[in-house]
């Protein structure tokens, strides 16, 4: 296929696209060469920052489409009737590794997806996984460090894993689903996905209850063995993309149906009362049995990006992104994520990464927000302030019928680590895995344990004794068959 003829980012025609301007034959070059600088220049700056957790990611394109009522709970317009489609771009990553890194490796995977509605995007930046390694955001740096490379060695390392995870019981019922067979999913098709946090419902009488999102795979979860995951690794470290990719090019579009737990919150304060667990306590979920799955409706993934780049990696979500309808919850690690995401962006794509087609509403969008680098949508001529209205605005609740949240207790820093529960969840799902999935736990968490110190050791295997005593036995003589020595 022909191209169209070359010219510079400015639209002048390029004389030659072969050859430097010389003095001579041999040269040396000249400055007033402005293609081969333009050129140089901007392939000095073709990499912008790449995300410090999610780097090595995969995205396409869908629809949403609501098949039950589920406007009790909610007035969000995009759920107003069955039947309803919404344009959705959704991404998927690995957690810790780089953008290099192989797709198959053991980690969570996240599961952003942005509904672009008639109010504006609503993101649901969530994982494949309903639970979290840590309960407050203020640990979130530390925990990840732990994930990336040792500063000295720039190797990454078993011993800062579970050194943190020894010492933070909390992380134990996502570990026990990272080193499931779960923790190596067959790309990106065949996992469900989870909004994870605690999040709200309001509907038209200003009601408000809370909700966990769940999205289960229609292709069926299937996952790859351990060892076929590090041989995949090395050959086709773009395993998933690939198979995303693909499918969709060739007309297999994956669907999810998206499903509902909900719950009011004197419903929630009931069962904390019942079992102790915090209901805003990302390291914890909602047993099906207490809070049933509601369904909601199915998206479709069936549209690749045409640029990678442009659509992928400028992909900018946060769960900041909520439209009137849908809200937030106490959860302290969503409570971070809000200004964490959105801040992350600004650095990495720019002040006005909004302003990007991937990333900019469907809906006509107005403010006062100006200029700064690469503005594309700036307002025009209109006025770039609003006055103080001197007659007071009579706010109500928290804005969009949203009732106010009533708070408990002083202002103050609260911890509960060491009285709160961090086992008995991780011993449930660990008693809920077949015996051969168990077993490829105990082989999959012995392998990375063995290369730690005694002591380390010792303290993992504490927490595993405390969420099931068969969990501590099984890793134990997984570890024996390694030569470790264990008592």
């Amino acid at each position: 296929m022909s191209q169209p003829p070359i010219t510079t980012a400015s639209g002048i025609p390029v004389a030659d696209n072969q050859n430097s301007l010389s003095a001579g034959p041999r040269g040396p070059l000249l400055l007033q060469d402005f293609h081969l600088l333009e050129k140089l220049q901007h392939f000095n700056r073709e990499r912008i920052p790449e995300r410090v957790v999610h780097a090595k990611g995969s995205g396409a394109y869908g629809t949403f489409t609501v098949t039950h009522d589920i406007t009790r709970f909610t007035k969000a317009r995009l759920f107003a009737s069955i039947g309803k489609q919404t344009e959705t771009f959704v991404r998927f990553s690995t957690v810790g590794g780089e953008k290099g890194s192989a797709d198959t490796e053991r980690d969570p995977r996240g599961f952003a997806m942005r509904f672009y509605t008639e109010d504006g995007n609503w993101d649901l930046v969530g994982n494949n996984t309903p639970m979290f390694f840590i309960k407050d955001g203020i640990k979130f740096p530390d925990f990840i460090h732990t994930q990336k490379r040792d500063p000295q060695t720039n190797l990454k390392s078993p011993t800062m894993m579970f050194d943190f995870w020894s010492k933070t019981p909390e992380s134990l019922h996502q570990v026990t689903m990272l080193f499931s067979d779960r923790g190596t999913p067959d790309g990106y098709r065949h996992m469900d996905g989870f909004g994870s946090h605690t999040f709200s419902l309001i509907n038209e009488a200003g009601e408000r209850v809370y909700c966990k999102w769940h999205l289960k795979t229609q292709q069926g979860i299937k996952n790859l063995p351990a060892a076929v995951a590090t041989r995949i690794a090395g050959e086709d470290p773009d395993y998933a993309q690939r198979d995303l990719f693909g499918a969709i090019a060739a007309g297999d579009f994956p669907r999810w149906d998206v499903r509902l737990q909900v719950a009011t919150e004197a419903e929630l304060a009931a069962w904390e009362q019942r079992t102790g667990w915090n209901p805003f306590d990302l390291t914890k979920v909602w047993p099906h049995a207490d809070f049933p799955l509601i369904p909601v409706g199915v998206f479709e993934l069936n549209r690749n990006p045409v640029n990678y780049h442009a659509e992928v990696e400028q992909a900018a979500l946060s769960p900041s992104n909520v439209v009137p309808g849908l809200g937030y919850s106490p959860d302290k690690m969503l409570q971070a994520r809000l200004f964490a995401y959105h801040d992350a962006q600004l650095y990495r794509v720019g002040v006005n990464h909004q302003h990007l087609p991937v990333n900019a509403p469907r809906c006509p969008f107005h403010n006062q927000q100006r200029d700064g680098a690469m503005a594309i949508a700036n307002g025009g001529g209109a006025q770039n302030y609003q006055p103080v209205d001197s007659n007071g605005s009579n706010p109500q609740g928290m804005g969009h019928g949203e009732p106010g949240l009533a708070l408990h207790g002083a202002a103050g820093r609260y911890d509960g680590r060491g009285k709160e529960d961090d086992y008995t969840q991780a011993g449930n799902l660990f008693r809920l895995l077949p015996a051969q999935e168990q077993q490829n736990l105990f082989d999959n968490i012995a392998g990375p344990l063995s290369q730690v110190s005694a002591e380390i050791i010792a303290r993992q295997l504490t927490h595993f004794d405390q969420a099931d005593p068969a969990y501590g036995a099984g890793v134990r003589a997984a570890l024996k068959a390694r030569g470790v020595e264990v008592a």
